[in-house]
């Protein structure tokens, strides 16, 4: 199966910033993400990717890092998004050290068991990737009903947009998982 159905960058064929932008991610993780690869067809598009990616993703406030992955990963698997599900469900399971809560989420985002905090933020973000025209101020009392702060509820909502994109990149690059991405935050024998 190839990567993706238009081809791919690799890392020396990228712009300079963005190869200094993905350096240190394929040094720590051993390898390229294919959807960077793939978004690397298209330099410019990569580079908002990943600023919006980054902006997110990589706050220190609101949300933490790990309740991040959790949205991507439920929105994702309402999405049906393989590449993203398995993309950042082992990045939820490094962030969390639970090898099974990525799994559950993914395959059934609406009933996996979850604290009430957690609850609160998939079901927030499964309210607004699965019929967004019926979301509404219902959604944000209940979330703030279960402890959620203004920023967070943002955080949730921003977090669904941007990945409702990437799902639907993935979709139509038929985007493959890369192959390491399998095994991460995995017990190992």
């Amino acid at each position: 199966m190839a990567d993706s159905r238009f081809g791919v960058a690799e890392l020396d064929d990228l712009p300079d910033d963005l190869r200094e932008r993905i350096a240190p991610i394929a040094e720590k993780s051993g390898f390229v993400p294919n959807i960077f690869r793939a978004l690397g067809r298209r330099p410019d598009e990569l580079r908002a990717f990943l600023d919006y990616h980054d902006a997110l993703m990589e706050r220190d406030e609101g949300l933490s890092k790990a309740e991040r992955e959790l949205v991507v990963v439920a929105t994702s698997g309402a999405n049906h998004c393989g590449y993203c599900v398995v993309a950042h469900g082992a990045i939820l399971r490094v962030r969390t050290k639970d090898p099974h809560l990525a799994d559950r989420v993914a395959t059934n985002p609406w009933g996996a068991e979850l604290d009430d905090r957690r609850r609160a933020i998939v079901d927030l973000a499964l309210a607004l990737t699965r019929k967004p025209e019926l979301f509404g101020q219902n959604d944000i009392d209940t979330a703030r009903a279960a402890g959620l702060t203004d920023d967070e509820i943002w955080d949730v909502g921003s977090i669904t947009a941007l990945f409702a994109a990437s799902n639907r990149l993935a979709h139509l690059a038929a985007l493959a998982p890369n192959a390491e991405f399998y095994t991460m935050g995995r017990a190992t024998r």
